[in-house]
C-alpha cells in the first residue's frame, strides 16, 4: 500500500521549491502519493510569531550561499536566488488552490516554482506571472480570475488557518504517518518511513 505525503508550501520559500521537486523524486522512487497543501507562509508566520530566516542577515546569507545549494547540488535541482525576494505570493497561492480545482495544479505549481527559483522571475508582477502562465500552456484567463474569488480567497485562509491549528509554523512542511516534519533538510526522515514501508 503506497504511502501519503502531506506538502504544506508557499511558492516565496526557497526551502520549498527544493522539497517540491526532491518529494516528486522520493514518490517516483516510492510509488508514494504525494497531498499538496498551499497554505499563506506570510499567515503561518503572523499567528505564530515566526520569522523567515532572512531576517536575520548572517542566517539568510549563509542559507542562500551555502546550505540551499549544497542541497541544491544533492537532489540535482538548480536553484537561482531571485532578485526580487521577497516576492508577494498571495495571488499565487490563491492561484494554486484554482489550479486544483481546475486539475491543472501539477503544471501551474511546477511553472511557478521554476519561475521564481531557476529562472529568477518577479512573480510579484501580474504580467510576469501572465506571460509564465501562457507559456506553460495553462488556462491563464481561469487560474487569474480564478484567485480572485471571494470563495477561492476564504479557502486559502481556511487552510492556513488549520494548518496553524495542527501545529504548523512555517514551511514546508510534511506529515507522513501523521508524523510531522519541518523542513527541506528533514527529507531523510521523509525517505526512511518510505524505505521502510
Amino acid at each position: 500500500m503506497s504511502k501519503t505525503i502531506e506538502f504544506y508550501f508557499d511558492f516565496g520559500s526557497p526551502t520549498a521549491y527544493l522539497a517540491f521537486f526532491r518529494l516528486r523524486q522520493l514518490a517516483d522512487q516510492y510509488g508514494a502519493e504525494i497531498d499538496y497543501r498551499p497554505v499563506s507562509l506570510g499567515g503561518l508566520f503572523k499567528a505564530t510569531g515566526n520569522n523567515s530566516p532572512v531576517t536575520v542577515p548572517a542566517k539568510g546569507r549563509y542559507m542562500m550561499n551555502h546550505d540551499l545549494p549544497r542541497f541544491s547540488q544533492r537532489y540535482g535541482v538548480p536553484l537561482r536566488p531571485n532578485p526580487f525576494f521577497p516576492i508577494n505570493t498571495l495571488p499565487l497561492m490563491r492561484g494554486a488552490i484554482a489550479a486544483q480545482k481546475l486539475a491543472c495544479f501539477d503544471d501551474y505549481a511546477d511553472a511557478v516554482f521554476r519561475a521564481i527559483w531557476q529562472d529568477q522571475k518577479n512573480m510579484g508582477d501580474l504580467q510576469v506571472i501572465h506571460a509564465v502562465l501562457d507559456a506553460s500552456d495553462l488556462p491563464t484567463p481561469e487560474l487569474l480570475s480564478g484567485a480572485q474569488e471571494p470563495e477561492i480567497k476564504a479557502a486559502l485562509i481556511d487552510a492556513t488557518e488549520a494548518a496553524v491549528e495542527r501545529g504548523l509554523f512555517g514551511a514546508p512542511t510534511m506529515f507522513i504517518d501523521e508524523q510531522m516534519y519541518f523542513g527541506q533538510d528533514r527529507l531523510d526522515f521523509i525517505e526512511q518511513q518510505l524505505a521502510d514501508g
